[in-house]
């Protein structure tokens, strides 16, 4: 810090120095061209004092962004001449560019970025990948003030090395064109002159010469990789979704939608894990787990007689009747009547053009992977000799398991060990690290880590899974370590929910050399492209979140860039993801938690709302949990907020718009919730930050008004 105000101190006095002292009056054409004679003798007489003051100078101008730089140019050619006078010009304004760059970068990179960081993320991220281009193109143009983009790249994390380089390069054009004038000084009469519209408009077509390079080198890379797969004359498709699951079932949509034609090809069920093994089936347990819950504890409501029992086999059939209910909405029939072609079968893809499936061959001119993910097994002695359930099999059983084993603390391994324990299995929860729900923050955890030790199941956290045994009798047990200590547990059925591995092989990627990252998703770029431009590959076998509504976010995108991606293209957008966790009390969050702006060294406020106090709440017997919420610090601008209570998963969707549009607290608490409802837990909590950022000195001159308007001054007197 201290470092920083020096020299801010230095740059306002050298500038001031300028202006103060009017030395502006020696950049002028005027003065210039009234000093030529006398500074081409003192350069006859002194060359190298005058070579090494003028490059000092022009490298002191640029650094501080000074005006004059054009003045400069001219006097090197008048002075030095072209060869020398280019020399010397190219080399003192790119190291005194580099100077203004690593100022900007050195006082004003960290500010902007803790107060824009999440505006500036895809700039920043083009910066990355393309910023030698960016810089290039606009070096070129002589119309880019030079100073603006020195102090803009100072802010991005452009190499200083890269900068150098390539403004050197850019700026040498220009710097021909400026000292070529100067040595024709005497025929200038004003500098509006030099830069006619046909040399303006020749810079401005050399200053898309990078972006069509660009284009041109993309196309290059973009023939190499088909090199081995000729495009077919004709296609029988523009689209093949290969799943029928959310990101499948939403490309295959807007597709149709747009009278492209379509085939969606799905191996088995319409609907993807979410309607079948997933989403919908655990939601409707969990309902069923809720109400055997609430008769549990009627008699907090007043109800004494309340009683019911399990029949596991209804509610199991409960489940599935929910499924086939929601079934219809991502049938055949209904994406057929859509004017998608549904083929059932396995796909193969076995060029970037064709895709195989049941002995047919079909052209398309793009490809759409979405294949989803699957139930993570890991590597465990003796597990194969169990039949241990996940959440693809899960939903066969039809008896209650006695004795229920759930290995991880994930959101699918807590949401199923809460629901089992309440319809009347006996639990043991085993995680491997020190605590359930790792990804939210400590104390989130901590809630539901005890309100689950409160409904009765065996929360085992820091505890690792090293085999499975079955001895003579039959008798199944789950083999763990904790703190060097063996444990056994007794299990009926084991829950293997660890998490989810995407479904990337058999199906032709290998052979096309489709790269994945070490967990298994597809590599894709910012377009949801792979290293073939017209493969796409979306949702969980893509990453980077699992979650449906991610998946169907990026179809969208997938869908688009494949149709119309020759006149645009689309970067996939993931500023805000929300998501829940349905436990109960549900954990529902969108943007950064306390832990993760730790992590990234973000600075932030936290305002809490404790749920406890919400009169619905409190009417509902449902007075648990809290609000936090983010916010840049002194702002109201909303980082990130997480929800712990009742419907978390739908009080989380204000907050979502909030982010997604820019709206910050203040508008949260402008806006009017209806009383009574859970909903206005999200305005307390505005209501919270608004109380901790109170005006202190203007409320002080408030309150003297109004003694004064009382006249309890007079009073006193």
């Amino acid at each position: 810090m201290k470092n920083k105000k020096v020299l801010i101190a230095i740059v306002i006095v050298l500038v001031a120095a300028f202006f103060v002292f009017d030395l502006g009056r020696f950049l002028s054409l005027d003065y210039l061209k009234s000093q030529q004679a006398a500074l081409n003798d003192l350069y006859s007489n002194r060359p190298f004092l005058v070579i090494a003051s003028f490059f000092t100078v022009y490298v002191i101008a640029t650094s501080l962004s000074l005006p004059g730089a054009v003045i400069l140019t001219l006097a090197a050619g008048a002075i030095f001449g072209l060869f020398t006078g280019t020399l010397i010009v190219s080399f003192a304004s790119s190291i005194g560019a580099t100077i203004a760059f690593l100022v900007s970068r050195f006082l004003l990179r960290d500010t902007i970025e803790s107060r824009f960081g999440d505006k500036l993320q895809t700039f920043n991220d083009n910066i990355d990948k393309d910023g030698a281009f960016y810089l290039f193109t606009v070096r070129l143009v002589p119309v880019f003030p030079f100073f603006l983009v020195n102090l803009v790249m100072g802010l991005t994390k452009i190499k200083t090395g890269v900068f150098y380089l390539v403004s050197q390069i850019g700026m040498l054009a220009g710097t021909i064109v400026f000292v070529n004038a100067g040595t024709q000084l005497a025929k200038i009469d004003r500098l509006g002159g030099i830069l006619s519209p046909k040399i303006i408009f020749s810079f401005a077509l050399l200053g898309i010469f990078p972006l069509v390079a660009k284009k041109i080198i993309d196309f290059m890379k973009a023939r190499k990789v088909y090199a081995d797969h000729p495009k077919p004359e004709t296609f029988d498709r523009d689209i093949v979704a290969i799943g029928a699951g959310a990101g499948g079932l939403v490309s295959a949509y807007i597709g149709a939608a747009v009278k492209a034609r379509v085939t969606l090809i799905e191996r088995h069920k319409m609907g993807g894990d979410c309607l079948n093994f997933g989403c919908v089936p655990s939601k409707a347990l969990i309902r069923s787990a809720k109400l055997m819950d609430s008769i549990k504890h009627s008699a907090h409501y007043g109800v004494e007689t309340a009683s019911g029992e399990i029949d596991f086999a209804k509610t199991m059939g409960r489940v599935h009747d929910v499924i086939k209910k929601i079934e219809p909405h991502d049938s055949v029939e209904r994406y057929t009547n859509l004017g998608v072609d549904v083929v059932q079968g396995d796909a193969k893809i076995t060029s970037p053009w064709t895709v195989e499936v049941n002995g047919n061959t079909l052209t398309t001119r793009n490809i759409i992977v979405a294949t989803g993910a699957q139930p993570f097994v890991p590597p465990i002695p003796g597990l194969d000799k169990v039949e241990y359930l996940t959440s693809d099999n899960l939903w066969n059983i039809t008896e209650l398991p006695k004795r229920l084993v759930v290995l991880g603390g994930g959101p699918i391994g807590c949401e199923l060990t809460q629901a089992f324990k309440r319809l009347g299995s006996d639990v043991w929860q085993v995680e491997m690290v020190d605590r359930i729900m790792n990804r939210e923050d400590p104390e989130i955890s901590e809630m539901i880590q005890q309100k689950f030790i409160d409904d009765g199941v065996n929360v085992m956290v820091n505890t690792k899974a090293v085999g499975v045994e079955v001895d003579d009798s039959g008798e199944k047990y789950l083999v763990c370590e904790r703190d060097g200590e063996e444990i056994k547990l007794a299990f009926d059925e084991i829950i293997v929910a660890v998490g989810r591995s995407a479904r990337s092989k058999g199906f032709g990627l290998e052979e096309l050399e489709i790269s994945t990252r070490r967990n298994g998703t597809i590599e894709v770029n910012e377009y949801l492209q792979t290293r073939f431009p017209n493969i796409y590959a979306v949702g969980d076998v893509a990453g980077p979140y699992q979650f449906t509504h991610v998946a169907a976010h990026q179809a969208w995108y997938a869908s688009v860039n494949s149709l119309f991606g020759t006149f645009k293209k689309f970067r996939a957008d993931y500023r805000v993801i929300p998501w829940a966790t349905f436990t109960d009390p549900e954990v529902a969050r969108v943007g950064l938690n306390e832990t993760e702006a730790k992590e990234q060294n973000r600075p932030y406020e936290v305002t809490t709302y404790g749920i406890d106090d919400l009169d619905r709440a409190i009417a509902d017997g449902a007075a648990h949990g809290h609000v936090k919420v983010l916010t840049v610090p002194g702002k109201d601008k909303i980082l990130g907020v997480t929800i712990i209570g009742a419907n978390a998963g739908e009080l989380i969707s204000e907050y979502v718009l909030a982010m997604k549009h820019g709206l910050g607290l203040n508008k949260i608490l402008g806006t009017i919730h209806i009383y009574p409802t859970m909903s206005e837990a999200n305005k307390y909590a505005a209501g919270e930050w608004k109380r901790a950022h109170q005006p202190e000195t203007l409320l002080k001159w408030v309150e003297k008004y109004h003694t004064w308007r009382r006249g309890d001054n007079k009073k006193a007197a």
